[in-house]
């Protein structure tokens, strides 16, 4: 339930302290994703490919800027996915070299992935869409 205060007992409700009290534990937070950089590289590099796919397939001068709009937000996503990585508070978690992440693997929500196993999952849907990209494109120059 609520009820109304008026300024006098809201005086002799409120707790003043000289000085902020900080006995709150420092905060860390782990933003790594568990993956070397090579693998997200990849990941850029297959959805710009399929852009670019599709605008050599569908070579129109009134097409240029939605594709570099389409590039531009591929990019951004993925800088700005990079930028989190970095954040602070506490953030000291760094990504693995491929060294440690052939040794160790990943540890998903449905188990523990190799290294193998986790790339393939990383990369089959940007591979799919370049791959469905080429289809299109052959399909454009059968036509």
């Amino acid at each position: 339930m609520t009820q109304r205060l008026d300024k006098q007992q809201l005086r002799e409700l409120a707790v003043a302290h000289e000085k902020p009290v900080n006995d709150r534990a420092p905060t860390t937070v782990d933003r790594g994703f568990g993956l070397p950089t090579p693998i997200y590289a990849a990941t850029v590099a297959l959805y710009l490919g399929f852009i670019g796919v599709m605008a050599v397939s569908f070579l129109n001068p009134e097409l240029a800027i939605p594709m570099v709009i389409f590039a531009g937000f591929v990019v951004f996503a993925f800088g700005l996915v990079g930028f989190w990585t970095r954040m602070k508070p506490e953030n000291d978690t760094v990504a693995p070299d491929w060294g440690q992440f052939r040794a160790r693997g990943i540890e998903t929500l449905s188990g523990r992935l190799t290294a193998g196993e986790a790339t393939i999952q990383v990369l089959m849907l940007p591979v799919l869409i370049l791959g469905w990209g080429l289809a299109v494109a052959v399909i454009v120059a059968l036509r």
